[in-house]
């Protein structure tokens, strides 16, 4: 029997490649030949596996007439067009669960080093202020008696809110729901957590749905004591009115994992001494990142197998037809 042929963008982890080299035919392709396919190879092509850095966009996938499954390395998949998969019976899967205890370990991390200032303190020392100057100054935030809203209560969210509960923290959520077994406070609109709260923690996912959410208002109701942390998407925050917030005092800190232009990151944000900046790393731990890699391999393997994926997103609950 032939084996299935898989579109690989981009590289990928040695773990996913080697493992999907020994049970499938795999083309590899970068993203700037993504648009030069040659009709042939995309008449054969059965899955695609990649990440988020080359999209799956309509155009791609109505070039594939032979695909029935996008294997997507990541629990976010916004750089797939799930929705016209689903029109079209192609399964998406994505990597959850697997990557929520870590990202919500660096979720805490960014909060904690954005109300203490623990960056900048590391220079000072390392710069030898601490000898020249004295003491580093005394942070004017601190994590006691914090209010934290949680913007998407998903997997993550709620691996977050276990940790800052056991800092004392007041939980408060938004989501498109409310959800019936969580004990939080749950608010019907994103502006009336932030009026609740003077801490964010930015979990949800990217699309047009959420894309700019965290608006100037949002910022305002915070409050000047107010602190922002995105592990979620970049695209989730007004990234300029961000800016202008940080730089006028409407908030004091910001803790980033996402940005909207990665790896491009506004210099404004780097130039800000207060701001915690991170280059995407929530889930970068070998360890994470390998099992991320391994269920995007068991959703392929399960799929040619079986006939059913393992994680398969909501928009696609498929089964494979034989």
């Amino acid at each position: 029997m032939a084996l299935a042929e898989i579109l690989m963008l981009g590289r990928m982890l040695p773990l996913v490649e080697t493992s999907l080299d020994k049970q499938f035919t795999v083309h590899r392709v970068a993203a700037a030949d993504v648009a030069a396919l040659p009709a042939d190879l995309c008449a054969r092509v059965q899955a695609v596996a990649g990440g988020a850095h080359v999209p799956v966009n309509a155009a791609l996938i109505d070039r594939l007439p032979a695909l029935e499954i996008v294997a997507n390395f990541g629990v976010g998949y916004d750089s797939v067009d799930a929705r016209h998969c689903a029109t079209k019976g192609i399964c998406v899967t994505n990597t959850p669960d697997v990557l929520s205890e870590e990202v919500a370990d660096t979720a805490m991390s960014l909060l904690l080093m954005a109300a203490r200032e623990l960056p900048a303190a590391e220079r000072y020392l390392r710069a030898g202020q601490w000898v020249a100057k004295g003491p580093f100054p005394l942070t004017r935030a601190t994590l006691r008696g914090r209010k934290l809203g949680i913007l998407g209560l998903g997997r993550i969210g709620k691996a977050i809110a276990t940790r800052a509960e056991a800092f004392g923290l007041e939980i408060h959520y938004h989501g498109r729901s409310r959800q019936p077994d969580v004990a939080y406070r749950y608010h019907e609109t994103l502006l009336g957590m932030a009026e609740a709260c003077d801490t964010l923690m930015v979990v949800a996912p990217g699309g047009a749905s959420t894309k700019g959410i965290v608006n100037a208002e949002v910022l305002k109701a915070l409050g000047p004591e107010g602190i922002v942390v995105n592990v979620g998407r970049g695209t989730v925050i007004d990234e300029p009115a961000l800016v202008r917030a940080l730089q006028d005092g409407t908030i004091l800190s910001a803790g980033l994992d996402v940005f909207e232009d990665e790896p491009r990151v506004p210099q404004a944000l780097i130039d800000m001494e207060h701001v915690v900046l991170l280059p995407h790393v929530g889930s970068a731990s070998q360890h994470t990142r390998n099992a991320m890699g391994q269920l995007v391999v068991d959703n392929l393997l399960s799929w040619f197998r079986n006939g059913k994926p393992v994680t398969p997103v909501a928009e696609t609950p498929f089964v494979r037809k034989v």
